[in-house]
């Protein structure tokens, strides 16, 4: 009866494990999907993306290159100062999208352009996202905003 107990008791741990086994590798295919790494446009250029591979893109939007009114597509470019790639986004931009304001895109490369899903834009006048500013140090570019103040 005690070898019987034991038996059961290493069945149920093993079996435990294969489940959290399991459960561990569901979650891992469902996520793939969702993580979009950050690229820069020169980490773009240095080291281009697989065909089909969803990223994040980010930089500042490259002054007179915003081209709107063409039906729904609307193509800018966005550069790092030393590289710049085009993009394309069938949408609505938010508010706060202009030349020479941060954003970050989501979407995938197409035949040398950038063809976005998502499009974000700074908060306010002297918000840019993070991996955009980190980004912009490694160039050795980026100038911090200059606090003004409110009213």
């Amino acid at each position: 009866m005690r070898g019987l107990k034991k038996k059961r008791r290493i069945q149920i741990i093993v079996l435990a494990f294969v489940l959290l086994g399991g459960s561990t590798a569901l979650i891992g295919y469902a996520m793939r999907d969702g993580i979009n790494f950050f690229r820069s446009p020169s980490q773009v250029v240095s080291d281009p993306p697989s065909q089909g591979e969803v990223f994040r893109i980010g930089g500042l939007v490259a002054e007179g290159s915003l081209v709107r009114g063409q039906g729904e597509t609307v193509s800018f470019s966005v550069t790092d100062t030393n590289e710049t790639i085009p993009v394309t986004f069938a949408g609505v931009l938010p508010d706060l999208f202009a030349e020479n304001a941060g954003m970050v895109g989501t979407g995938s490369m197409e035949n040398g352009v950038f063809k976005a899903t998502e499009i974000l834009a700074k908060h306010d006048e002297t918000y840019m996202p993070k991996e955009v500013v980190d980004a912009l140090k490694e160039q050795g570019v980026y100038e911090a905003p200059s606090d003004q103040p409110n009213g």
